[in-house]
């Protein structure tokens, strides 16, 4: 009996060792200790035969990232974000959310809630946000913060809201870039208003920045049933490109044949 019990372990260790030779070398490890990094970690490459399908599963909670992209929005500006979403659609009850609760919020909340609400493009709510981030103390005039809501408004054919907006700017003092001037330009020629285009086009003349062929050329394509608008951008437009080359379009396209 204790020879076969012998045997029988032998055999057993045989199969063992025959297994545990698969396994990978450790790795080396420098005489350095300095060089070494305490985050590397060996796992053992076991052969299928003797572990089986090894498998490594997610735990469930969000990478990092987006874990951290979480915790740049407080948990005060959350529920404002919400509750403004929520009552969107009742303007008393909104008014008052709003005097309750978007007033309390501190600078940084304030702000994490309209970024946050442009990035939902929550356009209608972002704004009613500015206006109150405009009365608060530490306000400073800050023509990005325009922008971006300019820029949302009129692509979304808001040109009244847009407007005010512009308005509130100017009165700041600040002028918007070339790319506030081209969208508000062709939100208008866009709602079917070529005046009011032309108001734009005379406020971008006055702008201490370089002009851009951009929002000339959008004007110019626009007024194209309007040829005599359209004359006093072409001249605005050589005068200061002269080099640059404008499509003039068969007079038939104007009407006036």
């Amino acid at each position: 009996m204790s020879t076969r019990a012998i045997s029988r372990l032998k055999i057993s260790s045989l199969l063992l060792v025959k297994h545990l030779s698969v396994v990978s070398p450790l790795p080396k490890i420098s005489s350095n200790l300095a060089s070494y990094s305490c985050s590397t970690t060996w796992v053992p490459q076991f052969s299928r035969s003797f572990l089986g399908d090894v498998r490594f599963y997610h735990d469930g909670r969000p990478r990092g990232p987006l874990w951290r992209g979480k915790k740049l929005i407080g948990k005060e500006a959350i529920f404002v974000i919400l509750g403004l979403k929520r009552f969107k659609d009742d303007e008393e009850k909104l008014d008052k959310f709003v005097k309750t609760h978007v007033l309390r919020l501190l600078k940084m909340d304030l702000i994490a809630v309209l970024n946050e609400l442009e990035r939902q493009e929550e356009v209608s709510l972002a704004v009613k946000v500015f206006w109150v981030i405009q009365k608060q103390d530490w306000y400073q005039p800050d023509v990005y913060l325009y922008k971006d809501l300019i820029i949302a408004l009129a692509r979304r054919r808001k040109m009244d809201d847009a407007m005010k907006l512009w308005e509130s700017m100017r009165k700041e003092d600040l002028f918007p870039d070339c790319q506030t001037f081209t969208e508000v330009i062709r939100g208008f020629l866009r709602d079917g208003s070529p005046a009011d285009a032309m108001n734009i086009f005379e406020d971008m003349k006055k702008s201490p920045y370089p002009p851009e062929e951009l929002p000339f050329r959008i004007l110019l394509k626009g007024l194209l049933p309007h040829p005599l608008l359209r004359n006093r951008v072409k001249q605005d437009f050589e005068e200061i490109f002269p080099d640059r080359h404008i499509y003039d379009p068969p007079e038939e396209i104007f009407g006036l044949r």
